[in-house]
């Protein structure tokens, strides 16, 4: 019996690595030029928070400090009264942060997994709550913190802030809990757990990675916010942080060296906080995209 053997095709070519590199390496590339630029405001602050008024004046903002000066660390520091300012802030964002996390995980159990009725207009009015600007708000707020007697103080500001970023988490973790494996969840009614034994035992420790993530952001957002502390604290011992650095730069007329100073000085918190909760980040941004 006679095999006939046809002639293979022409054998396929493989990907083209080099190619493939070249592209990866220019995409690199590209995004150390971005984050190289988006540093250049840094490092200029970085640059004269060190350098003396006379230095300012006489070379510019973008020479080298002729010697290292830091007077205008210390005057900052006193004239902004900065332990105050700096207990203020951490106060607010932090408390902000817990209790936005806590509400938004309430909302959004119950719209994600309680099935509300009307569960799709709920989350899209909480997305565009969350896209008013803060502009459109601050008299509607300030007239009902005057009206409650709330007005100047950090519980106010609290209290806002909670609402708005809760917003925010509501809208996200109603998402990502709409998705929630169902499987957990009868197996859970099964065992006799009622609605807040599953909330704790079953869907926290699910959902804890996007809750740390939310933490984190909720305090950095809450600690550089500016317009509506402006507006409802107006006495020195309830100011926050970028308030005072504002409010000093106005009154005082502090020279270009102490601002940047300043500016350094209120940095350094939101940038510690950061660091320290950089691995939780990183862990929860991972097991978002893992799930």
């Amino acid at each position: 019996m006679a095999v006939t053997l046809t002639p293979a095709g022409p054998a396929r070519r493989a990907p083209d690595r080099h190619h493939r590199g070249v592209t990866r390496w220019l995409v690199l590339a590209a995004v150390t030029l971005a984050a190289l630029a988006m540093l250049v405001p840094f490092a200029v602050m970085l640059l004269n928070a060190f350098k003396s008024p006379g230095d300012y004046s006489t070379n510019g903002p973008l020479s080298w400090p002729s010697e290292f000066y830091t007077k205008g660390l210390v005057t900052y520091w006193r004239e902004a009264d900065f332990p105050v300012k700096l207990w203020n802030s951490t106060l607010i964002a932090g408390s902000v942060a817990v209790l936005a996390v806590v509400v938004s995980l309430l909302n959004a159990y119950a719209l994600g997994i309680g099935r509300v009725r009307g569960r799709l207009w709920i989350v899209g009015a909480f997305l565009l709550a969350n896209m008013l600007p803060q502009e459109s708000l601050v008299y509607p707020l300030y007239y009902f913190a005057k009206e409650a007697g709330l007005y100047n103080t950090r519980l106010a500001v609290i209290i806002i802030f909670t609402v708005i970023q809760s917003a925010f988490g509501t809208y996200l973790l109603a998402s990502v809990l709409g998705t929630f494996p169902k499987g957990l969840l009868e197996a859970a009614a099964l065992d006799g757990s009622g609605k807040w034994t599953t909330l704790w035992r079953v869907v926290l420790p699910n959902v804890r990675p996007t809750l740390a993530v939310l933490l984190v952001f909720f305090f950095i957002w809450t600690w550089n916010e500016f317009l509506i502390p402006l507006v409802m604290l107006i006495d020195n011992e309830t100011q926050t942080v970028p308030v005072a650095l504002a409010s000093l730069q106005g009154d005082r007329l502090m020279d270009a060296p102490t601002t940047n100073a300043g500016a350094l000085l209120s940095l350094v918190p939101a940038i510690v906080f950061f660091l320290i909760f950089q691995r939780t980040l990183s862990r929860g941004i991972t097991v978002g995209a893992e799930k």
